[in-house]
C-alpha cells in the first residue's frame, strides 16, 4: 500500500451522498482533501461537519466549466470523481443536461487531470453499462447495449478514460457502482433512489410503490463497501490494477419486493404501525435493467477488495441512520 501522508485527493461531487462519505473517511485517514460541488444534487449540510478541518478545502464549482476543473486539479495527487447527474429517469426526461454533466464535465476533468499531472483518476462508473446483457453474474468484460441516455454517458466515460491512458498516459480506475445505499442518501425529489424513498414513505405511513411486480432484483451495495473500493483504488501499488474497470458491489442480489418487505420489517421495530402498511405495485419503468448481480472476483484479486457489509447488515445501519436523522 502507498503511504498517504501529505497526499492530496480531489473529490468532485463532494457534497453528495457518496462524495461526503468519501470526504469523511479520507480526512480520518490523514489525507489532504480538496472538494468541489455545485449543489445541483448535493447539500451543504453533508459537508458542514468538515469545514473546520484544516485538511479540508471546499470550493463551490461546476465541472461543466473547464477553468473550474483546472483550478481544482492544481497540486492534486489523486482524483475521486463522483460528480454526475444520476438517475435513469432523469436522463430519459432530459438527456441533454445529463450528457453535458456526465460526458462534457467528465472530459473537462480528464483534461484538467492530465494538464496538472495528477497521478491517478478514479471515477464513478455504473452498472447501467451492462445494458441489455442478460448474463449473470455481471463480469466486467461482458457488457450489452445501453438502455438509457444515462447508461450511454457512463459507457462513454469508460471509453474516454481508456483513450486518455493510451494517448496521454493518465492512469485511471473506473468503479462500476451497483445500487449504492446508506447514510446521507437523499430520500426527497423526483429521482430519489428506491431505498431512501421507501424509507421516507414508510416512516410517513404511506405505501411504497414498486415499479412492476417486484421480481426485478438488484445487487444493493452499502456505502461502506463503496468507500473501501475508492480507497483501494487510490492506495494500491499494483500496476496491473490500473486502467481497469471494477464492479463495486457485494456479489449477491435481492428482489425489489423482498427488499421492501425487509425494510418494512426493520422500520416496524421503531414504529409497530409500519408493519401493517401495504406495499403497492405500479407499471414497469423505462430503461430499467431486470436483474443485476455482480461478480466481484476481479476487484478481490487486483484490489484486495473485501466487502464488509452484506445487504441486510447495511440496511440495518441505513435504517438506524434514517430513523435518527429524518423522523
Amino acid at each position: 500500500m502507498m503511504i498517504n501522508k501529505n497526499k492530496t485527493v480531489l473529490i468532485t461531487g463532494a457534497a453528495g451522498f457518496i462524495g461526503s462519505n468519501l470526504v469523511e473517511k479520507l480526512l480520518t485517514k490523514g489525507y489532504q482533501v480538496k472538494a468541489i460541488d455545485n449543489f445541483a444534487t448535493g447539500y451543504k449540510k453533508n459537508i458542514n461537519p468538515f469545514l473546520e478541518n484544516e485538511n479540508f478545502f471546499f470550493k463551490e464549482g461546476d465541472i461543466r466549466n473547464l477553468e473550474t476543473c483546472q483550478e481544482a486539479c492544481k497540486n492534486v495527487d489523486f482524483i475521486l470523481h463522483q460528480a454526475a447527474l444520476g438517475s435513469v429517469p432523469r436522463s430519459i426526461n432530459d438527456p441533454i443536461t445529463s450528457n453535458e454533466v456526465n460526458v462534457g464535465g467528465f472530459l473537462n476533468m480528464l483534461v484538467a487531470a492530465k494538464e496538472n499531472n495528477v497521478k491517478r483518476f478514479v471515477y464513478a462508473a455504473s452498472s447501467s453499462t451492462y445494458g441489455d446483457s442478460t448474463a449473470l453474474p455481471k463480469i466486467e468484460d461482458n457488457i450489452g447495449k445501453p438502455l438509457s441516455p444515462y447508461a450511454v454517458t457512463k459507457l462513454v466515460n469508460e471509453v474516454y478514460a481508456d483513450v486518455f491512458q493510451k494517448v496521454y498516459g493518465l492512469d485511471t480506475i473506473g468503479l462500476r457502482y451497483f445500487n449504492v445505499f446508506g447514510r446521507r442518501q437523499d430520500p426527497n425529489g423526483a429521482y430519489a433512489a428506491v431505498i431512501p424513498k421507501f424509507v421516507m414513505q414508510l416512516m410517513k405511513h404511506e405505501s411504497p410503490i414498486i415499479n412492476g411486480d417486484g421480481t426485478f432484483s438488484r445487487d444493493f451495495t452499502y456505502i461502506d463497501n463503496v468507500v473501501q473500493m475508492n480507497l483501494r483504488a487510490i492506495e494500491t501499488d499494483n500496476q496491473e490494477a490500473l486502467n481497469q474497470v471494477y464492479n463495486t458491489a457485494v456479489g449477491d442480489r435481492i428482489s425489489i419486493l423482498e427488499m421492501a418487505e425487509l425494510l418494512r420489517s426493520m422500520l416496524a421495530d421503531y414504529d409497530p404501525k409500519i408493519a401493517k402498511i401495504e406495499i403497492k405495485h405500479g407499471p414497469n419503468r423505462k430503461g430499467d435493467v431486470p436483474h443485476s448481480l455482480a461478480s466481484i472476483e476481479k476487484a478481490q484479486e487486483k484490489l484486495n477488495y473485501q466487502p464488509t457489509h452484506v445487504f441486510k447488515d447495511g440496511l440495518k445501519e441505513a435504517v438506524a441512520w434514517y430513523w435518527e436523522n429524518l423522523k
